[in-house]
Protein backbone atom coordinates (compact mmCIF):
# COMPACT_ATOMS: atom_id res chain seq x y z
CA UNK A 1 0.00 0.00 0.00
CA UNK A 2 1.43 3.33 -1.21
CA UNK A 3 2.81 5.33 2.26
CA UNK A 4 0.07 8.21 2.44
CA UNK A 5 -2.96 5.54 1.97
CA UNK A 6 -1.18 3.76 4.81
CA UNK A 7 -1.24 6.72 6.70
CA UNK A 8 -4.53 7.65 5.52
CA UNK A 9 -5.40 3.95 6.85
CA UNK A 10 -3.55 3.57 9.93
CA UNK A 11 -4.90 7.09 10.86
CA UNK A 12 -9.02 5.88 10.53
CA UNK A 13 -7.96 3.00 12.74
CA UNK A 14 -6.45 5.08 15.66
CA UNK A 15 -9.30 7.82 15.57
CA UNK A 16 -12.00 5.10 15.14
CA UNK A 17 -11.15 2.88 18.30
CA UNK A 18 -11.01 6.68 20.43
CA UNK A 19 -13.68 7.73 18.70
CA UNK A 20 -15.77 7.79 21.78
CA UNK A 21 -13.24 9.02 24.55
CA UNK A 22 -14.85 11.94 26.20
CA UNK A 23 -14.92 12.91 29.49
CA UNK A 24 -18.49 12.38 31.06
CA UNK A 25 -21.28 13.94 32.99
CA UNK A 26 -20.22 11.33 35.86
CA UNK A 27 -16.68 12.36 35.60
CA UNK A 28 -17.35 15.58 36.16
CA UNK A 29 -18.98 15.50 38.87
CA UNK A 30 -16.44 12.76 40.45
CA UNK A 31 -13.97 14.98 39.98
CA UNK A 32 -15.90 17.69 41.81
CA UNK A 33 -17.05 15.52 44.85
CA UNK A 34 -13.31 14.51 45.06
CA UNK A 35 -12.37 18.43 46.01
CA UNK A 36 -15.09 18.99 47.74
CA UNK A 37 -14.40 15.65 50.07
CA UNK A 38 -10.76 17.92 50.99
CA UNK A 39 -12.49 20.57 52.24
CA UNK A 40 -14.18 21.10 55.85
CA UNK A 41 -17.69 22.83 55.76
CA UNK A 42 -17.95 26.45 53.94
CA UNK A 43 -18.12 27.68 50.44
CA UNK A 44 -16.03 26.98 47.41
CA UNK A 45 -16.16 29.25 44.54
CA UNK A 46 -14.28 28.89 41.29
CA UNK A 47 -13.74 31.13 38.56
CA UNK A 48 -13.99 31.02 34.87
CA UNK A 49 -11.77 33.15 32.51
CA UNK A 50 -13.33 36.39 31.54
CA UNK A 51 -14.93 37.51 28.82
CA UNK A 52 -12.24 39.15 26.64
CA UNK A 53 -12.71 42.78 26.32
CA UNK A 54 -13.75 42.37 22.37
CA UNK A 55 -15.76 39.47 21.17
CA UNK A 56 -13.62 39.19 18.39
CA UNK A 57 -11.09 38.06 20.21
CA UNK A 58 -10.28 34.00 21.26
CA UNK A 59 -11.58 32.80 24.73
CA UNK A 60 -10.08 29.60 26.63
CA UNK A 61 -11.69 28.85 29.42
CA UNK A 62 -9.64 28.54 32.54
CA UNK A 63 -7.92 24.95 32.69
CA UNK A 64 -9.18 24.41 36.56
CA UNK A 65 -12.61 25.48 35.73
CA UNK A 66 -12.87 23.58 32.60
CA UNK A 67 -11.71 20.23 35.00
CA UNK A 68 -14.83 20.97 37.38
CA UNK A 69 -17.28 21.96 35.33
CA UNK A 70 -16.83 21.56 31.14
CA UNK A 71 -18.33 24.23 30.59
CA UNK A 72 -16.86 26.73 27.76
CA UNK A 73 -18.11 29.68 27.78
CA UNK A 74 -16.51 32.87 29.47
CA UNK A 75 -17.45 34.70 32.62
CA UNK A 76 -19.15 31.84 34.99
CA UNK A 77 -18.65 30.80 37.93
CA UNK A 78 -19.03 27.47 40.32
CA UNK A 79 -20.73 27.65 43.47
CA UNK A 80 -20.23 24.51 46.10
CA UNK A 81 -21.99 24.84 49.60
CA UNK A 82 -20.69 22.32 52.09
CA UNK A 83 -22.48 21.66 55.33
CA UNK A 84 -21.99 18.41 57.33
CA UNK A 85 -21.54 16.26 54.46
CA UNK A 86 -24.29 18.06 52.25
CA UNK A 87 -23.54 19.69 49.24
CA UNK A 88 -25.56 21.96 47.06
CA UNK A 89 -23.76 23.38 43.49
CA UNK A 90 -24.75 26.18 41.30
CA UNK A 91 -23.28 26.94 38.28
CA UNK A 92 -23.11 30.74 37.79
CA UNK A 93 -23.74 31.88 34.06
CA UNK A 94 -23.95 34.77 31.32
CA UNK A 95 -28.58 34.42 30.87
CA UNK A 96 -29.37 34.06 27.30
CA UNK A 97 -29.59 37.42 25.24
CA UNK A 98 -30.80 37.00 21.83
CA UNK A 99 -29.18 40.60 20.66
CA UNK A 100 -25.94 39.50 22.12
CA UNK A 101 -25.92 36.25 20.64
CA UNK A 102 -25.92 37.77 17.34
CA UNK A 103 -21.85 38.73 18.10
CA UNK A 104 -20.87 36.07 20.43
CA UNK A 105 -22.99 32.52 19.32
CA UNK A 106 -25.69 31.05 21.25
CA UNK A 107 -24.93 30.27 25.02
CA UNK A 108 -26.25 27.57 26.87
CA UNK A 109 -27.92 29.96 29.62
CA UNK A 110 -29.43 29.28 33.23
CA UNK A 111 -32.35 27.30 31.67
CA UNK A 112 -30.08 24.22 30.10
CA UNK A 113 -27.18 23.81 33.11
CA UNK A 114 -28.97 20.92 34.27
CA UNK A 115 -29.57 19.20 31.40
CA UNK A 116 -26.30 19.72 29.56
CA UNK A 117 -24.21 19.75 32.94
CA UNK A 118 -26.05 18.19 35.47
CA UNK A 119 -25.41 21.40 37.38
CA UNK A 120 -28.35 23.53 38.95
CA UNK A 121 -27.80 27.49 36.80
CA UNK A 122 -28.17 31.09 38.14
CA UNK A 123 -27.51 34.28 36.23
CA UNK A 124 -23.56 35.00 36.76
CA UNK A 125 -25.02 38.98 37.52
CA UNK A 126 -26.38 37.46 40.97
CA UNK A 127 -23.01 36.01 41.79
CA UNK A 128 -22.27 38.69 44.56
CA UNK A 129 -25.59 38.40 45.81
CA UNK A 130 -25.74 34.83 46.82
CA UNK A 131 -22.35 35.33 47.98
CA UNK A 132 -23.34 37.98 50.04
CA UNK A 133 -26.21 35.58 51.51
CA UNK A 134 -23.59 32.90 52.31
CA UNK A 135 -20.83 34.18 53.82
CA UNK A 136 -23.25 36.26 56.05
CA UNK A 137 -24.02 33.34 58.07
CA UNK A 138 -20.00 32.96 58.89
CA UNK A 139 -19.16 30.80 56.45
CA UNK A 140 -15.35 29.97 55.46
CA UNK A 141 -15.07 30.71 51.44
CA UNK A 142 -12.48 28.67 49.83
CA UNK A 143 -11.11 29.66 46.22
CA UNK A 144 -10.08 28.64 43.00
CA UNK A 145 -8.86 30.97 39.74
CA UNK A 146 -6.11 33.22 38.80
CA UNK A 147 -4.91 35.12 41.98
CA UNK A 148 -1.43 36.40 40.62
CA UNK A 149 0.76 38.96 42.09
CA UNK A 150 -0.43 40.29 45.52
CA UNK A 151 0.48 43.77 44.13
CA UNK A 152 -2.92 45.64 44.25
CA UNK A 153 -1.99 47.75 41.52
CA UNK A 154 -1.85 44.23 39.33
CA UNK A 155 -4.55 42.29 40.83
CA UNK A 156 -6.87 39.76 38.20
CA UNK A 157 -10.17 39.86 37.97
CA UNK A 158 -9.99 36.95 40.15
CA UNK A 159 -7.82 38.56 43.00
CA UNK A 160 -10.35 41.91 42.51
CA UNK A 161 -13.20 40.01 43.20
CA UNK A 162 -11.95 38.32 46.45
CA UNK A 163 -10.66 41.96 47.53
CA UNK A 164 -14.25 43.74 47.51
CA UNK A 165 -15.47 40.33 49.13
CA UNK A 166 -12.75 41.12 51.93
CA UNK A 167 -13.60 44.64 51.54
CA UNK A 168 -17.31 44.56 53.10
CA UNK A 169 -16.17 41.65 55.28
CA UNK A 170 -12.98 42.24 56.85
CA UNK A 171 -13.01 39.53 59.10
CA UNK A 172 -13.67 36.94 56.04
CA UNK A 173 -11.75 34.13 56.49
CA UNK A 174 -10.21 33.06 52.60
CA UNK A 175 -8.32 30.22 51.42
CA UNK A 176 -6.43 29.65 48.02
CA UNK A 177 -8.20 25.98 46.73
CA UNK A 178 -6.05 26.22 43.55
CA UNK A 179 -3.48 23.61 44.82
CA UNK A 180 -6.00 21.66 45.63
CA UNK A 181 -7.22 21.08 42.15
CA UNK A 182 -4.21 21.05 40.78
CA UNK A 183 -2.99 17.77 42.68
CA UNK A 184 -6.58 16.06 41.41
CA UNK A 185 -5.20 16.82 37.58
CA UNK A 186 -2.21 15.34 38.49
CA UNK A 187 -3.92 12.19 37.92
CA UNK A 188 -5.66 11.58 34.24
CA UNK A 189 -8.43 9.44 33.72
CA UNK A 190 -8.63 7.25 30.90
CA UNK A 191 -10.91 9.44 29.12
CA UNK A 192 -7.88 12.13 29.68
CA UNK A 193 -5.23 10.05 28.56
CA UNK A 194 -7.38 9.24 25.07
CA UNK A 195 -7.88 12.82 24.08
CA UNK A 196 -4.14 13.48 25.35
CA UNK A 197 -3.58 10.59 22.66
CA UNK A 198 -5.23 11.74 19.99
CA UNK A 199 -3.73 15.14 20.37
CA UNK A 200 -0.55 13.41 20.02
CA UNK A 201 -1.60 11.51 17.27
CA UNK A 202 -2.63 14.83 15.07
CA UNK A 203 1.12 16.24 16.03
CA UNK A 204 2.59 13.31 14.53
CA UNK A 205 1.17 13.88 11.56
CA UNK A 206 1.96 17.59 11.36
CA UNK A 207 5.40 16.32 11.93
CA UNK A 208 5.49 14.15 9.44
CA UNK A 209 4.55 16.99 6.77
CA UNK A 210 6.81 19.36 7.64
CA UNK A 211 9.79 17.11 7.67
CA UNK A 212 9.02 15.92 4.18
CA UNK A 213 8.56 19.68 3.49
CA UNK A 214 11.18 21.37 4.68
CA UNK A 215 14.14 22.72 2.42
CA UNK A 216 16.72 25.77 2.14
CA UNK A 217 15.31 28.47 0.90
CA UNK A 218 11.81 28.34 2.87
CA UNK A 219 10.34 30.90 5.64
CA UNK A 220 10.49 29.46 9.12
CA UNK A 221 6.88 31.04 8.79
CA UNK A 222 5.96 28.38 5.72
CA UNK A 223 6.36 25.91 7.96
CA UNK A 224 4.61 26.96 10.96
CA UNK A 225 1.70 27.42 8.17
CA UNK A 226 1.52 23.53 7.02
CA UNK A 227 1.83 22.54 10.57
CA UNK A 228 -1.19 24.49 12.01
CA UNK A 229 -3.18 23.79 8.26
CA UNK A 230 -2.44 19.70 9.31
CA UNK A 231 -3.35 20.29 13.35
CA UNK A 232 -6.93 22.26 12.43
CA UNK A 233 -7.60 19.88 9.25
CA UNK A 234 -7.83 16.62 11.09
CA UNK A 235 -9.65 17.55 14.48
CA UNK A 236 -7.70 20.11 16.53
CA UNK A 237 -8.59 22.95 18.44
CA UNK A 238 -5.57 25.07 17.85
CA UNK A 239 -1.92 24.75 18.32
CA UNK A 240 -1.79 24.28 22.31
CA UNK A 241 1.19 26.89 22.17
CA UNK A 242 2.91 28.98 20.02
CA UNK A 243 4.74 27.26 17.73
CA UNK A 244 8.29 26.68 17.12
CA UNK A 245 10.19 26.77 14.14
CA UNK A 246 13.80 27.96 15.07
CA UNK A 247 16.70 27.96 12.22
CA UNK A 248 20.27 27.99 12.39
CA UNK A 249 20.96 30.98 15.42
CA UNK A 250 17.18 30.69 16.28
CA UNK A 251 17.62 26.69 17.05
CA UNK A 252 19.33 27.81 19.63
CA UNK A 253 16.50 30.04 21.19
CA UNK A 254 14.36 27.63 23.72
CA UNK A 255 10.76 29.04 23.06
CA UNK A 256 11.96 31.15 19.80
CA UNK A 257 8.53 31.67 17.94
CA UNK A 258 8.96 34.92 15.74
CA UNK A 259 9.42 32.16 13.06
CA UNK A 260 10.17 34.70 10.23
CA UNK A 261 13.85 33.85 8.99
CA UNK A 262 14.67 32.20 5.73
CA UNK A 263 16.36 28.99 5.88
CA UNK A 264 19.32 28.70 4.83
CA UNK A 265 21.49 25.31 4.04
CA UNK A 266 23.49 23.19 6.29
CA UNK A 267 21.09 24.78 9.11
CA UNK A 268 19.12 23.15 11.99
CA UNK A 269 15.37 23.27 12.30
CA UNK A 270 14.05 22.97 15.49
CA UNK A 271 10.47 22.01 15.64
CA UNK A 272 8.56 22.45 19.06
CA UNK A 273 5.05 22.07 18.06
CA UNK A 274 1.63 20.39 19.51
CA UNK A 275 -1.77 20.32 18.58
CA UNK A 276 -4.94 20.99 21.91
CA UNK A 277 -7.51 18.45 21.14
CA UNK A 278 -10.95 18.89 23.19
CA UNK A 279 -8.50 21.23 25.13
CA UNK A 280 -6.01 18.65 25.76
CA UNK A 281 -2.39 19.35 24.93
CA UNK A 282 0.49 17.44 23.43
CA UNK A 283 4.49 18.72 22.90
CA UNK A 284 6.28 16.78 20.63
CA UNK A 285 9.93 18.15 19.34
CA UNK A 286 12.22 17.34 16.31
CA UNK A 287 15.28 18.97 15.12
CA UNK A 288 16.30 17.87 11.33
CA UNK A 289 18.99 19.31 8.83
CA UNK A 290 17.66 22.05 6.58
CA UNK A 291 18.93 20.15 3.23
CA UNK A 292 17.82 16.68 4.20
CA UNK A 293 21.41 15.45 5.90
CA UNK A 294 22.65 16.11 8.98
CA UNK A 295 26.44 17.84 8.55
CA UNK A 296 29.47 15.48 11.01
CA UNK A 297 29.01 18.73 13.34
CA UNK A 298 25.32 18.31 13.88
CA UNK A 299 24.73 14.63 13.58
CA UNK A 300 27.54 14.15 16.66
CA UNK A 301 25.60 16.92 18.60
CA UNK A 302 22.32 15.22 17.71
CA UNK A 303 23.47 12.06 18.62
CA UNK A 304 24.41 13.14 22.22
CA UNK A 305 20.81 14.37 23.09
CA UNK A 306 19.09 11.43 21.35
CA UNK A 307 21.10 9.32 23.89
CA UNK A 308 20.54 11.19 26.62
CA UNK A 309 16.43 10.72 25.94
CA UNK A 310 17.13 6.54 25.63
CA UNK A 311 19.04 6.66 28.81
CA UNK A 312 16.17 8.49 30.61
CA UNK A 313 13.90 6.02 28.51
CA UNK A 314 15.16 3.01 30.25
CA UNK A 315 14.24 4.66 33.95
CA UNK A 316 10.88 5.45 32.71
CA UNK A 317 9.09 2.92 34.24
CA UNK A 318 5.73 2.22 37.04
CA UNK A 319 7.53 3.56 40.21
CA UNK A 320 10.24 5.10 38.66
CA UNK A 321 11.19 8.72 39.06
CA UNK A 322 11.65 12.13 37.57
CA UNK A 323 15.02 12.74 39.42
CA UNK A 324 16.20 8.87 38.50
CA UNK A 325 15.51 9.97 34.37
CA UNK A 326 16.80 13.51 34.91
CA UNK A 327 20.21 12.04 36.56
CA UNK A 328 20.72 9.54 33.67
CA UNK A 329 20.17 12.29 31.08
CA UNK A 330 22.19 14.61 32.38
CA UNK A 331 25.20 12.22 33.06
CA UNK A 332 24.77 10.95 28.86
CA UNK A 333 24.74 15.03 27.88
CA UNK A 334 27.45 16.33 30.08
CA UNK A 335 29.53 13.14 28.83
CA UNK A 336 29.12 13.56 25.23
CA UNK A 337 29.34 17.39 25.53
CA UNK A 338 33.13 16.45 27.32
CA UNK A 339 33.62 14.40 24.03
CA UNK A 340 33.42 16.61 21.85
CA UNK A 341 35.58 19.34 23.72
CA UNK A 342 32.45 21.59 24.34
CA UNK A 343 33.38 21.34 28.12
CA UNK A 344 36.55 20.54 30.09
CA UNK A 345 34.92 16.90 31.77
CA UNK A 346 31.64 15.92 32.80
CA UNK A 347 32.04 16.82 35.78
CA UNK A 348 33.92 20.32 34.99
CA UNK A 349 32.28 23.74 36.63
CA UNK A 350 32.70 27.23 35.85
CA UNK A 351 32.28 30.55 37.76
CA UNK A 352 28.78 31.65 37.38
CA UNK A 353 26.24 34.30 38.96
CA UNK A 354 28.22 37.20 40.35
CA UNK A 355 31.48 35.04 39.94
CA UNK A 356 31.59 33.57 43.15
CA UNK A 357 29.29 30.45 42.87
CA UNK A 358 30.26 27.03 40.51
CA UNK A 359 27.59 25.82 38.47
CA UNK A 360 28.30 22.74 36.16
CA UNK A 361 29.90 23.50 32.78
CA UNK A 362 27.45 21.69 30.67
CA UNK A 363 24.64 23.57 31.81
CA UNK A 364 25.93 26.10 29.68
CA UNK A 365 24.16 24.21 26.63
CA UNK A 366 21.33 22.75 28.44
CA UNK A 367 19.51 25.39 30.41
CA UNK A 368 15.99 23.51 31.25
CA UNK A 369 14.69 20.19 33.10
CA UNK A 370 14.15 16.98 31.36
CA UNK A 371 10.28 17.16 30.64
CA UNK A 372 7.20 17.86 32.29
CA UNK A 373 3.55 16.85 32.61
CA UNK A 374 1.12 17.33 29.91
CA UNK A 375 -2.79 17.29 29.59
CA UNK A 376 -5.05 20.76 29.92
CA UNK A 377 -2.00 22.96 29.56
CA UNK A 378 1.12 21.82 28.12
CA UNK A 379 3.07 22.28 31.11
CA UNK A 380 0.47 20.47 33.26
CA UNK A 381 0.32 19.06 36.63
CA UNK A 382 1.60 15.47 37.01
CA UNK A 383 1.59 13.20 39.83
CA UNK A 384 5.73 12.51 39.16
CA UNK A 385 6.38 16.05 40.31
CA UNK A 386 6.72 14.73 43.67
CA UNK A 387 6.12 11.02 43.56
CA UNK A 388 6.76 8.27 41.48
CA UNK A 389 5.73 6.60 37.72
CA UNK A 390 2.05 5.93 37.96
CA UNK A 391 -0.58 4.73 35.86
CA UNK A 392 -2.46 8.20 34.80
CA UNK A 393 0.82 10.01 34.36
CA UNK A 394 1.24 11.85 31.15
CA UNK A 395 4.53 13.60 30.45
CA UNK A 396 7.59 14.00 28.18
CA UNK A 397 11.39 13.97 28.23
CA UNK A 398 12.80 16.60 25.97
CA UNK A 399 16.93 16.88 26.65
CA UNK A 400 18.33 19.38 24.47
CA UNK A 401 22.03 20.98 23.51
CA UNK A 402 21.80 24.73 22.26
CA UNK A 403 25.42 26.00 21.27
CA UNK A 404 24.60 29.69 21.12
CA UNK A 405 27.32 31.69 19.63
CA UNK A 406 28.04 34.27 22.74
CA UNK A 407 27.61 31.34 25.30
CA UNK A 408 31.46 31.73 26.24
CA UNK A 409 30.91 36.13 25.95
CA UNK A 410 28.51 36.61 28.65
CA UNK A 411 30.01 34.18 31.53
CA UNK A 412 31.62 36.61 34.76
CA UNK A 413 35.06 37.65 33.94
CA UNK A 414 36.98 35.64 36.35
CA UNK A 415 40.54 34.45 35.95
CA UNK A 416 39.32 30.48 36.46
CA UNK A 417 36.68 31.49 33.44
CA UNK A 418 39.68 33.19 31.13
CA UNK A 419 41.10 29.98 31.33
CA UNK A 420 38.11 27.76 30.37
CA UNK A 421 37.07 30.06 27.88
CA UNK A 422 40.54 29.95 25.75
CA UNK A 423 40.43 25.90 25.96
CA UNK A 424 36.70 25.77 24.59
CA UNK A 425 36.93 28.85 22.35
CA UNK A 426 37.83 26.31 19.25
CA UNK A 427 35.06 23.63 19.88
CA UNK A 428 32.94 26.70 20.34
CA UNK A 429 33.48 27.89 17.14
CA UNK A 430 32.90 24.83 15.35
CA UNK A 431 29.38 23.86 16.42
CA UNK A 432 28.10 27.13 17.17
CA UNK A 433 24.51 28.00 15.99
CA UNK A 434 23.35 24.01 16.42
CA UNK A 435 20.34 23.57 18.68
CA UNK A 436 18.51 20.23 18.85
CA UNK A 437 16.22 19.29 20.89
CA UNK A 438 14.26 15.67 20.79
CA UNK A 439 10.65 15.88 23.09
CA UNK A 440 8.47 12.73 22.85
CA UNK A 441 5.27 12.11 24.27
CA UNK A 442 4.98 9.17 27.11
CA UNK A 443 1.29 7.96 28.55
CA UNK A 444 1.11 5.94 31.91
CA UNK A 445 -1.55 2.86 31.35
CA UNK A 446 -2.20 -0.44 32.88
CA UNK A 447 0.27 -1.51 29.87
CA UNK A 448 3.53 0.67 31.42
CA UNK A 449 4.78 3.44 30.11
CA UNK A 450 3.44 3.82 26.48
CA UNK A 451 5.80 6.37 23.69
CA UNK A 452 2.70 8.14 22.08
CA UNK A 453 4.71 10.47 19.62
CA UNK A 454 5.86 7.92 16.83
CA UNK A 455 7.67 10.56 14.52
CA UNK A 456 10.77 8.95 13.10
CA UNK A 457 13.79 10.34 15.77
CA UNK A 458 16.76 8.03 14.54
CA UNK A 459 19.21 10.06 12.12
CA UNK A 460 18.90 7.46 9.99
CA UNK A 461 14.96 7.60 9.76
CA UNK A 462 14.89 12.08 9.58
CA UNK A 463 17.07 11.55 6.21
CA UNK A 464 15.14 8.70 4.89
CA UNK A 465 11.84 10.73 5.55
CA UNK A 466 13.37 14.18 3.90
CA UNK A 467 14.47 12.09 0.35
CA UNK A 468 12.20 12.95 -2.42
CA UNK A 469 10.25 15.87 -3.47
CA UNK A 470 7.55 16.93 -1.57
CA UNK A 471 4.17 16.93 -3.10
CA UNK A 472 2.29 18.38 0.14
CA UNK A 473 -0.28 17.55 2.19
CA UNK A 474 -2.39 14.67 1.43
CA UNK A 475 -5.93 15.07 -0.14
CA UNK A 476 -8.94 15.06 2.90
CA UNK A 477 -10.63 11.62 3.00
CA UNK A 478 -14.36 11.59 3.10
CA UNK A 479 -14.19 8.74 5.62
CA UNK A 480 -11.96 10.49 7.66
CA UNK A 481 -13.78 13.81 8.21
CA UNK A 482 -17.24 11.63 8.75
CA UNK A 483 -14.95 9.83 11.70
CA UNK A 484 -13.95 13.44 13.42
CA UNK A 485 -17.49 14.89 12.28
CA UNK A 486 -18.93 11.92 14.65
CA UNK A 487 -16.10 12.71 17.13
CA UNK A 488 -17.61 16.12 17.78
Amino acid sequence: MPARQLLTATALLLFASHADAQITRAEYAQRRDSLVARAGNGVILAFGAPEPSHDFLSFYQDPNFLYLTGFREPSAALVMVKDNGKVASTLFVQTKDPAREVWTGNRLGTQNTMTELGLAGRAFEDLRRVLDSLLATGKGLSVIGEFGSEDATSLTPDAQFIAALKQQRPSLETTDFTPEVLRLRGRKSGAELELIRRAIEITNRAHREAIQAAEPGMNEFELQGLIEYVFRRNGADRPSFATIIGSGPNSTTLHYNTNDRFINAGETIVMDIGASYRGYSADVTRTIPANGVFSAEQRAVYQIVRDAQMAAEKEARVGGTLGAMSAASDAVLAAGLARIGLIESAGASYDCGDGTGRCPQYRMFYMHGLGHGIGLEVHDPDQYYTGPIAIGSAFTLEPGIYVRANALDVLPDTPRNRAMIAKLRPALARYQNIGVRIEDDYLVTDKGVEWISRVPREIAEIEQLMKGAYAGPAKRDPALVDVYRKMR
